[in-house]
């Protein structure tokens, strides 16, 4: 399957060196001007990545961004998770260097189409993937992230009955592991992140023919996630070699990876950079070297410099939606 390259515009364009190093030393010294700390998500391009002062996954970002001492959250990432800040932060401006950097999961459910699901299941306990708008999760009882959506979801059965209706959304693809987790069905809701529905099951049987004995390192999120667990079931893949995790899930596996290591990583192909950072001496094979999210790559180092030096592009959630949002936030995170 083809899927969407990152832009390759000029304004895009990779930068030389120099450059880079100096927009890196003047974006730190922006940061440190305007009382900011700067968070970046796993699938930024690599130098952002190295000029952020903590880089994590959707459940370490929201952590990081409700115990942050600064004033200004400047967060290189996509539009939802700065709303998540906002609402964590009320009292902190978040600023985020693209206004358009979206996601396609995110945009998977609407708020009128999430009231019609819940009116259809007027008893049902709403678990939302974090990769949702503020209003989405305004109208939620629990978010989740890929690392502990099965904890939240068993919390959930443990506190309200086995027997509990949940309607679980918007990844489909996450849900299904989840149900597979837990053995029962839940209410899924039909949508998917493009990038990592993209990597399909044929991507892993031709990466694993070329390297027979590598581990797989596999994000819920991945069109191939159910398939693969089907092998593992049959036998067709060892289990020991498979691991379904986060992508704070991937970086702990590097910190314990012996040297010599090889691991194909389905998920987005920015993960590589902080796994090799993590493991240099480990090989980390991308499943999909064309699994690149348009999205992530809209933020660059000029724009973020341009953000934190003109304190533009604000990210504010109206209080009445972030009060609101803030309880299956917290939930989550308390779980966690």
């Amino acid at each position: 399957m083809n899927l969407p390259m990152a832009p390759t515009a000029a304004a895009n364009a990779p930068l030389e060196l120099y450059d880079v190093r100096q927009l890196q030393e003047e974006v730190r010294a922006l940061a440190r001007e305007r009382d900011a700390v700067i968070l970046a998500h796993n699938y930024q391009v690599p130098e952002v990545q190295d000029v952020a002062d903590y880089v994590g996954d959707s459940l370490g970002l929201s952590q990081q961004a409700a115990a942050a001492n600064a004033s200004v959250i400047a967060f290189c990432g996509v539009h939802f998770m700065a709303e998540t800040a906002s609402v964590l932060c009320p009292d902190k401006t978040v600023l985020i260097p693209d206004l358009d950097a979206g996601c396609s999961l995110a945009d998977a459910i609407t708020p009128e189409q999430l009231r019609a699901w819940q009116a259809d299941h007027p008893n049902a306990v709403t678990v939302m993937y974090v990769n949702t708008t503020a209003e989405i999760k305004a109208l939620t009882d629990y978010c989740v992230t890929s690392s502990n959506a099965v904890a939240v979801v068993e919390h959930i059965l443990r506190e309200h009955g086995p027997d509990t209706e949940i309607l679980f959304g918007p990844d489909m693809f996450l849900g299904a592991y989840v149900e597979k987790r837990i053995g029962r069905a839940l209410h899924v809701w039909d949508g998917e992140c493009h990038v990592h529905a993209g990597i399909r099951p044929g991507d892993i049987e031709r990466v694993r023919a070329a390297h027979p004995g590598a581990d797989f390192l596999i994000h819920p999120e991945c069109g191939c996630s159910t398939s693969v667990m089907e092998y593992v079931a049959a036998g067709d893949v060892d289990s020991e070699g498979v691991h379904m995790l986060s992508t704070g899930g991937m970086l702990g596996y590097a910190r314990e990876a012996k040297p010599g290591q090889t691991a194909i990583v389905a998920t987005e192909i920015g993960m590589l950079h902080p796994l090799r950072e993590a493991a240099p001496d480990t090989e980390f094979i991308a499943a999909n070297e064309r699994a690149a999210c348009t999205y992530m790559k809209m933020i660059t180092l000029p724009k973020l410099r341009d953000c934190l030096r003109d304190g533009v592009h604000e990210v504010k959630v109206p209080a009445e939606v972030a009060e609101r949002a803030r309880v299956p936030i917290e939930r989550m995170v308390a779980i966690s």
